[in-house]
This record gives C-alpha cells, sequence and structure tokens, in this order.
C-alpha cells in the first residue's frame, strides 16, 4: 500500500517536471529555483528539473523517430 502511493507520487513529481521543461522549451519561462532557501530544497527543486528536462528530451526523441507522430504543419498567424 505504502509502495504503491510512494510509486504513484514519483511519477506525478516527474509528469509535472516534464510539463515544467516543455513550458520551459517552448516559451522560455521557467520556475525560479532562487527564491528558495540554500540546500537540501533548492539542490532537489533543481535535480527534479533537471530530470523533467532529460524526460522530455527522451519523449521528443521518441516521438521524432515513431512512425505513431508526425510534424504538423506550422501555421502562420496574421497580426
Amino acid at each position: 500500500m505504502v509502495l504503491g502511493r510512494l510509486v504513484h507520487y514519483a511519477a506525478d513529481v516527474v509528469l509535472v517536471s516534464a510539463v515544467l521543461a516543455g513550458v520551459k522549451r517552448s516559451s522560455g519561462f521557467q520556475l525560479s529555483t532562487e527564491q528558495l532557501p540554500e540546500g537540501a530544497a533548492r539542490t532537489t527543486a533543481d535535480t527534479i528539473l533537471g530530470f523533467g528536462e532529460r524526460v522530455f528530451d527522451y519523449t521528443a526523441a521518441v516521438s521524432y523517430t515513431s512512425a505513431y507522430f508526425e510534424r504538423a504543419p506550422t501555421a502562420h498567424k496574421k497580426y
């Protein structure tokens, strides 16, 4: 019971960090860890965010080489 809950929380953390990595790549905005206290909290946050970027990179690489995905045509917006 406890192990299942830990796995669930770990998967949630990975998914949220991958979404934050996607936001960083697409918009340039990133979560600021400068406001966290020095030490374990900031180091853990940086580690989790870095892992999310690796997961995002892996997912992008797999989708690039997979036959199930194709690049959508870019829509040119007129302002």
